[in-house]
């Protein structure tokens, strides 16, 4: 059980390092139990209770401030928690007035002053709090009953507390990435080691079909032509492998466990893909019937573009075979599009081309490196360049990145798929 606990937290730690350091966007948000669920409705239950027992006690003659002292205790460690290391004086102060053995002695005299010491509460959040949250202390000003107060009181400061641990997050990631690589590479090495029962990583990733394995074939083949010059390179496997994934099969249980923290990016970028493969064929098509005078109507292509009707017809009739005439009318910039199946295309229109120029694009990105600019694009992709540009960065960067870390990894891998058994034997008795 112990061990299990250890992996876990170690696959949490890694699964958020690695967050923060690719998705520039990333920052924490209050939690809050989903509308009309279990949870939510036991959840609103709970502090309703809570907080009607805290209205009873302090309407009770005597009052009862036994769980307000203990709501002062919180409010001031949550407080402190805000603190940076220069607020030594706003330290003092906070260790003054909420003094909580002195507030117990006048609780215990009946001379405990509530509203005295939400003032203090509610200025000192003034001074700490992001000017985003302005609005929300102002607002605390104009409670007057104590149990409203203090509940506001506290879900303010959990917003607090949130923006303090984005900015924290914002700060120490110019750091995290000179350490990026090191960390992930030992966490993941850690994350293997920990595994009971497991078969080795290398075993597993050759098992996973469309992975590297299946990539040295499919260059392999590429490779076998009479210009195929040299051997193979391992850059060459990796790349097709990492472009293999932007068409992984959703239904495949064997994603590769290297890229598996970036899985939801990936995907979401082969669905992007996917449509602007689609795009640019409608664009195509459609400048092949109806010649390149359409395309200098103003708002045409972004119209054309945006048209529901039109890429839900192209995913009816594209497959294999080459498709349709696109007829377009413009009346007052309003577009009528009709698809008819035609055979009249050479094969340089199909749907299928156009994907291999895209990947070709894409490929030529990753050989390229993250810090050469992008090859050029052919003349039906360029209608469509921004978009493919933007995709082909945002893909290198995951590659570059994954590539760094993971290739102590890959590297036994691919020697073993790129050398026969001997000469694998002989270049790592040489090293």
């Amino acid at each position: 059980l112990s061990s299990l606990m250890e992996l876990e937290n170690c696959v949490s730690n890694l699964s958020l390092a690695h967050e923060i350091l690719v998705n520039r966007d990333f920052c924490f948000k209050p939690r809050s139990p989903p509308t009309g669920s279990l949870e939510g409705r036991v959840t609103e239950v709970v502090h309703r209770a809570f907080w009607d027992s805290l209205q009873e006690q302090l309407s009770s003659d005597p009052p009862n401030y036994s769980h307000a002292t203990i709501l002062l205790q919180e409010v001031k460690t949550m407080l402190q928690s805000l603190l940076m290391p220069g607020h030594v004086q706003l330290r003092s102060q906070l260790d003054e007035v909420l003094d909580m053995e002195l507030i117990q002695q006048e609780v215990d005299h009946g001379a405990l002053d509530l509203h005295r010491l939400a003032g203090f509460i509610i200025n000192t959040m003034a001074s700490l709090c992001a000017p985003v949250r302005d609005p929300e202390v102002r607002a605390l000003r104009d409670l007057k009953e104590p149990v409203e107060l203090l509940r506001e009181i506290f879900q303010v400061l959990g917003l607090m507390k949130t923006d303090m641990v984005n900015f924290t997050i914002q700060s120490l990631r110019p750091h995290l990435m000179q350490q990026a690589v090191q960390y992930e590479r030992a966490k993941f090495q850690q994350i293997l080691e920990n595994q009971p029962g497991e078969e080795g990583f290398n075993s597993r990733v050759l098992q996973s079909p469309t992975f590297l394995t299946a990539s040295a074939f499919t260059v392999q083949s590429d490779s076998s032509g009479p210009d195929s010059r040299g051997p193979l390179s391992a850059t060459a496997v990796l790349n097709r492998a990492y472009m293999h994934l932007l068409h992984w099969d959703p239904q495949d249980q064997k994603y590769p466990e290297t890229v598996l923290m970036d899985q939801a990016r990936l995907d979401a970028l082969g669905q992007r893909l996917q449509m602007l493969v689609l795009e640019a064929s409608v664009l195509l098509l459609t400048n092949a019937q109806c010649g390149g005078v359409v395309f200098t109507l103003q708002g045409f292509v972004g119209k054309l573009r945006q048209s529901e009707d039109v890429v839900k017809h192209v995913l009816a009739v594209m497959g294999n075979r080459y498709f349709w005439v696109i007829f377009v009318h413009v009346d007052a910039f309003k577009l009528g599009c009709v698809l008819v199946q035609s055979a009249d295309f050479s094969p340089s229109l199909s749907s299928s081309n156009i994907g291999e120029r895209v990947q070709g694009f894409l490929r030529a990105m990753l050989q390229g490196g993250p810090a050469k600019r992008s090859p050029e694009l052919s003349a039906p992709l360029r209608l469509v360049s921004a978009e493919l540009a933007e995709l082909g960065t945002a893909f290198g960067r995951i590659v570059h990145f994954n590539r760094t870390v993971f290739g102590p990894f890959y590297a036994p891998i691919l020697r073993k798929l790129l050398f026969p058994p001997g000469e694998a034997e002989a270049e790592e008795d040489s090293r």
